[in-house]
């Protein structure tokens, strides 16, 4: 996880903050994640065909291969419209049809290419990512915080070592972090490969967009001779 750190500095020696000559940094770190909680939607048509394949017979095929591949159902399996639990739809004005709506979580782009090859050879193809996420996102927003507070620290001492000054107590913290989004919505991603051995379809290699994470701290120092 690479990070790259930039910081701006305001110096103040006038008593106008709490009559305390000051300095002051502002620092900000950012870094990009990789997302580890992928949610997919999932769309079951009844099949319009000479021997109707029902919502409820494709629902329990769907189950009985997910539950081979180690997925909980309980866990990672939900109904979208829990409502109704069906939709219908009309086909040639009079038959009526039903759908049925899921979302899956998977935790990585090798699970997700094997649930996508899944759903391929039980003829489920309306299926969409919804978004990703970083799981420790709440921890990794406070590293970045505590890193960006020492690196103003950093960036003060530098200032004032020339000038025989201290670095005093911080007087004054504020995080200046703005609001960002803390997952990716409907997100980029990349199929490296799909390959075939003895007519057997291999997992899909899939990257996803990273995620963006950043923070800006200011800081003001109180000084010394």
């Amino acid at each position: 996880m690479a990070a790259a750190l930039f910081s701006s500095v305001t110096f103040a020696q006038s008593k106008n903050f709490l009559d305390t000559p000051y300095l002051e940094t502002q620092a900000k770190v950012d870094t990009l994640v990789t997302p580890d909680r992928i949610y997919l939607n999932i769309i079951i048509q009844e099949k319009d065909t000479k021997g109707r394949v029902s919502v409820e017979e494709q629902e329990n095929q769907m189950a009985q291969r997910f539950k081979a591949m180690g997925i909980d159902l309980t866990e990672q399996l939900v109904i979208k419209d829990m409502g109704s639990n069906f939709k219908k739809y009309f086909l040639r004005q009079k038959e009526v049809l039903k759908s049925k709506q899921y979302s899956l979580l998977v935790y990585s782009g090798k699970e997700l290419g094997d649930v996508m090859i899944a759903l391929e050879q039980l003829d489920i193809a309306n299926t969409h990512i919804e978004k990703t996420e970083y799981s420790m996102m709440d921890e990794l927003e406070l590293e970045l915080k505590s890193r960006a507070v020492k690196r103003a620290k950093q960036k003060a001492d530098a200032l004032t070592r020339p000038l025989g000054q201290k670095v005093g107590m911080a007087i004054h913290i504020a995080d200046n972090s703005n609001y960002y989004p803390r997952y990716n919505q409907a997100p980029m991603m990349e199929m490296k490969a799909v390959s075939a051995d003895m007519g057997q379809a291999q997992p899909l290699d899939i990257d996803f967009e990273k995620i963006n994470v950043e923070t800006t701290v200011n800081v003001k120092f109180a000084l010394s001779n």
